[in-house]
């Protein structure tokens, strides 16, 4: 599998596995991912030990990483609040990729959307991007072409953004991230009536990655053995056919047992 690719219409290079700390796996395994040429980083304000990785690999090759971070979905004060405090925290002039989190169908106001223009253009952020559960919405939003990222829910359990996102992507290009691909570990133990195989992490990601739509897929490693193991399984590839033809009724199986 290739590993590196192109955010979408954003332009920017990306490994394809994208690194986040929210499990705290500690900094000497976040700098070995970042050594391996993870540079899509999604960055959390209270993440302490990402933040001291960051403010050493940062300021000699700032344009080799993309930051990715972001608010919930509060309004205009909390946008203005996040992208300085954001900025300030990582001391850095710009901030790659700002979420708005949360967004509910409907609810992205026009002078959210407008202000965020207005940071882009100010070249405090570069990419205007949400992350939502609501799919259809998101592929209106995908439609009406106002999105340059959208971070959505992919796994083998929850794969309906191949109906609801996925087919609108031509239509504007925006840049595809994933999380959760293991459904918060759902996926990688058998639910009770299930007696057959269950896939490994690493085929969880393999799963998400062999689609060509998703350019990222987070992972969020509880230390340096677990993203050793994640990096050596996508490596691997794309998942065989039979394979991916495993994963989906499993992913159907947990959905049913732990929606």
């Amino acid at each position: 599998m290739d590993l590196s690719t192109t955010l979408g219409r954003t332009g920017l290079p990306v490994f394809r596995l994208g690194l986040t700390g929210a499990y705290w796996p500690g900094e000497a395994a976040l700098r070995a991912g970042i050594d391996a040429g993870m540079n899509y980083i999604f960055w959390y304000y209270w993440d302490r030990q990402m933040t001291r990785v960051l403010h050493e690999v940062l300021p000699a090759n700032r344009e080799k990483f993309v930051i990715a971070t972001g608010v919930s979905n509060l309004g205009n004060w909390a946008v203005r609040r996040g992208i300085e405090s954001c900025r300030r925290r990582l001391r850095t002039d710009y901030l790659d990729v700002f979420h708005i989190f949360w967004v509910g169908e409907g609810k992205l106001k026009s002078e959210t959307l407008d202000l965020l223009r207005r940071y882009k253009e100010e070249g405090k952020i570069r990419q205007i991007a949400i992350s939502t559960h609501v799919r259809r919405y998101a592929g209106e939003l995908i439609r009406q072409g106002v999105l340059d990222v959208v971070m959505c829910r992919y796994n083998a359990a929850h794969r309906g953004a191949e109906q609801e996102i996925f087919p609108y992507l031509p239509l504007s290009e925006p840049g595809v991230v994933s999380y959760t691909a293991t459904r918060w570990g759902r996926l990688l133990r058998a639910p009770r009536g299930w007696s057959g195989q269950v896939p490994t992490a690493g085929e969880c990601y393999r799963f998400v990655l062999s689609n060509p739509n998703v350019h990222v897929c987070l992972t969020a490693p509880r230390n340096a053995r677990e993203l050793e193991e994640n990096l050596a399984a996508v490596a691997k590839g794309p998942l065989p056919p039979d394979a991916i033809e495993f994963m989906r009724p499993f992913g159907d199986f947990v959905h049913r047992r732990w929606w």
